[in-house]
C-alpha cells in the first residue's frame, strides 16, 4: 500500500530534532507547516542538552505548530551535576511551554562502542528526570532499547509514571508485552517501511498506544535514501502500519493523531 493512493489526513511529528537541522532545512519543514495545503499539523522537538532547549524553546516560539520538550540525550557523556541544576533551572522556569521531559535515556549505542562505560551517572541523571516528570505531570521521551528499556521500565514504575514514550523503540518480545501492560506509548520511524523488526513491533503494540515519528534530521535508506528527513515521510509509516495490521488507511490516521495529541497536547 503506497500512501500516494489514499487522501492523507494530518499528521504530527512525535519526535524530531528540529533544532538539529540546518537553517534551510528549518525552513523547509516550517514552511510546510504553515502550508494551508499542508497535512503536518505539529512536531514534538526533543532535545539534546541545556543549549538545545534554549533553541527549541526559540523555534517553538515563532510557530505555534512546534512543541517543545527539554532533556539531556544520553548518547553523549553523562551531566555533571552543574550541567543538571543548569537544565532544570530553565525547565522550570519554562514548564508551561514545555510539553514533556525528552530526550533522556540510557546510552546504549556509547555503551556498545565503549563496554567499560559506567552506566550509574546516566542512571542517576534518568531518575532526576524521571521525578520531575512526575512532579510537574509532564510525558517524558525515552532512549532506551534493547535490555536499556528494562532497567528504564523498572525506574518508570518505581515512581509510577505511565506517561512514557519510548521513542524508535527496539526490543525483545516480552519487554514490549511489559511496557503495553504499563500503558507506554511507543514510536515508528520511516524505517518502518523496510526493517522487518519494525514490522513485529507494529503487529504486537495496540493501535492505541503507537506514534509516527521521523527523528530528523537522522536519515533513513531504502525509498529515502539520499533525502533530507522531513515529516512527511511518515504518511510511508501509516501506510505501513495500516498494511501490518490490516486496517483502513484513513482509521490509522485518525487513530494516530489522536494518540499524539492525547499524550503531548492535551
Amino acid at each position: 500500500m503506497n500512501y500516494e493512493e489514499n487522501d492523507p489526513l494530518p499528521i504530527i511529528d512525535a519526535h524530531i530534532h528540529l533544532d538539529q537541522y540546518d537553517i534551510a532545512g528549518q525552513r523547509a519543514i516550517i514552511d510546510d507547516l504553515e502550508s494551508p495545503s499542508s497535512t503536518l499539523s505539529g512536531l514534538i522537538s526533543v532535545s539534546m542538552d541545556l543549549a538545545s532547549s534554549v533553541n527549541n524553546l526559540k523555534l517553538a516560539e515563532s510557530h505555534s505548530g512546534i512543541s517543545p520538550a527539554f532533556g539531556y540525550h544520553p548518547e553523549q557523556g553523562p551531566p555533571s551535576d552543574i550541567v543538571l541544576q543548569e537544565l532544570f533551572s530553565f525547565m522550570h522556569l519554562h514548564k508551561d511551554q514545555m510539553v514533556a521531559i525528552g530526550e533522556v535515556g540510557l546510552p546504549y549505542y556509547l555503551k556498545k562502542k565503549n563496554p567499560n562505560l559506567q552506566l550509574e551517572p546516566y542512571k542517576e541523571a534518568l531518575e532526576a528526570f524521571i521525578r520531575q516528570a512526575n512532579t510537574w505531570n509532564k510525558p517524558i521521551v525515552l532512549h532506551a532499547v534493547y535490555e536499556d528499556a528494562e532497567i528504564v521500565c523498572d525506574m518508570l514504575e518505581q515512581y509510577s509514571v505511565t506517561q512514557a514514550h519510548f521513542h524508535w523503540f527496539k526490543g525483545a518480545s516480552s519487554t514490549i508485552e511489559r511496557m503495553i501492560r504499563n500503558g507506554y506509548y511507543v514510536s515508528v520511524t520511516p524505517d518502518c517501511v523496510y526493517e522487518p523488526e519494525i514490522h513485529r513491533l507494529i503487529e504486537q503494540y495496540p493501535i492505541e498506544r503507537l506514534l509516527v515519528e521521523t527523528d530528523g534530521p537522522w536519515p533513513f535508506s531504502g525509498p529515502f535514501d539520499n533525502t533530507m528527513t522531513h515529516p512527511n515521510m511518515m504518511h510511508h509509516s501509516i501506510a505501513k502500519i495500516a498494511s501490518v495490521k490490516k486496517m483502513d488507511c484513513r482509521d490509522v490516521y485518525r487513530q494516530v493523531y489522536d494518540n499524539t495529541k492525547r499524550l503531548y497536547l492535551g
